[in-house]
């Protein structure tokens, strides 16, 4: 069978999206560069931890209206969900998005609808259009080009998905008609009609201010420790001004979207970004603060008690209850403390993975039981339920112990 769908890419957005759409009984055809995460999906299984998603897919895999593979197939749509990392200097690198773009070129055909979802700098989909109608001249004009950023929170990805309004930018009028058209096929939420570059650039600016909020949220942390001020009271008593609603603080910004996307318009328009290049100067600089707090009261316990310390290291996730590290503070903090490491002991705990490359996981229960000193870097809820004893020094970066 032909599928109606094929999504290049099945991480964090590409596997929901592929899924969801599947249990809208339409096919789709998925595709993915690793082997074994083809071979999970065909058993119904998922690779990456996110609420309902395994059922959804198990379900559509069973009914036979989704199958993955590591090559894609020709369908009447194309979605292209592939990482855009960095390069040299925090420059983007669409390079993924291109070769995503020329796998599908040979299999595009008239009235077919081409979408990027990937989190791209302003002009990727112009250049994608170019880069299409180069080697198949022919279908200028004669098929439909899209950009359609996600904008969902991790662990809760499968509602947002369907409930969440869409910016939908297509290179012209009835391309991007017809992108809103598919979508409103999955989608309850409103979908917003633009161009493509304002959808890239719509995508960019939502992360942007996000991570602008959060600096002016860790910059007041940081002050508040410098005056012994508790930065959680400060934060609650200042949002009950009615026009006021700071965020909270954390060890840092995380994951591939906040922690990301603001250098693809610094990168872009370096002289013209200056306060998104300062947010990203401040959470960056927060996790390296986190990460010389615990080295110093790894100090103040040895000369105290003369001997070092039992550490736990709270949280690897680039935020609470998930098992994604992209760009997680927390991984680089404990990064950065180990490269000091001596004879102490760590208890490194990530309560959503079991196993890592390079950190050895350890329960929170023994962690706790074990350590001296506990940072507290992810406010995963398990933390919210532990107990502590009084002879512990507790370092609590994310708020753990105030909410």
């Amino acid at each position: 069978m032909t599928p109606a769908v094929t999504t290049i890419g099945l991480g964090y957005i590409g596997l929901p999206t592929s899924a969801l759409i599947a249990s809208n009984q339409v096919q789709v055809w998925g595709v993915d560069i690793n082997p074994k995460v083809v071979e999970t999906l065909n058993q119904g299984k998922i690779h990456i931890v996110e609420p309902d998603l395994e059922g959804i897919l198990a379900k559509a895999v069973e009914e036979g209206f989704f199958k993955a593979d590591t090559q894609p197939r020709e369908a009447d749509t194309y979605l292209i969900v592939v990482p855009t990392p960095f390069k040299g200097n925090h420059e983007p690198d669409i390079s993924y998005v291109e070769a995503a773009t020329k796998a599908v070129i040979p299999l595009l055909k008239k009235g077919d609808l081409y979408i990027i979802e990937s989190t791209s700098p302003v002009g990727t989909t112009e250049k994608m259009m170019k880069l299409i109608y180069t080697d198949r001249p022919e279908l200028e004009g004669e098929i439909h080009i899209a950009y359609c950023p996600e904008r969902v929170l991790p662990g809760n990805v499968m509602h947002e998905l369907v409930h969440n309004d869409r910016v939908i930018g297509g290179v012209d009028e009835a391309s991007t008609q017809r992108a809103i058209d598919f979508y409103r096929a999955f989608v309850k939420g409103e979908l917003h009609a633009t161009n493509a570059r304002t959808a890239e650039m719509c995508k960019l600016t939502e992360n942007s201010s996000r991570d602008v909020q959060i600096a002016f949220a860790n910059e007041l942390s940081l002050i508040c420790a410098k005056a012994d001020i508790n930065v959680w009271e400060l934060i609650h008593l200042a949002n009950k001004h009615p026009r006021v609603n700071i965020l909270q603080p954390g060890c840092g910004v995380g994951g591939h979207c906040i922690a990301v996307d603001p250098y693809f318009i610094t990168s872009e328009f370096p002289m013209e970004s200056q306060i998104i290049g300062k947010a990203r100067e401040i959470n960056n600089y927060k996790s390296f603060w986190c990460a010389e707090q615990i080295k110093t009261a790894k100090h103040d316990f040895q000369l105290k008690h003369g001997r070092k310390p039992s550490i736990a290291l709270m949280g690897l996730a680039f935020k609470p209850n998930i098992d994604d590290l992209r760009e997680s503070p927390a991984k680089y903090i404990v990064q950065k403390v180990l490269q000091d490491a001596q004879d102490e002991n760590y208890y490194i705990v990530e309560p959503n993975i079991e196993i890592h490359q390079v950190f050895k996981i350890t329960s929170y229960q023994e962690a706790l039981e074990k350590a001296d000193i506990v940072a507290f870097l992810v406010a995963h809820q398990e933390f919210k339920e532990v107990s502590l004893n009084e002879n512990q020094v507790v370092l609590d970066f994310c708020g753990v112990l105030n909410n």
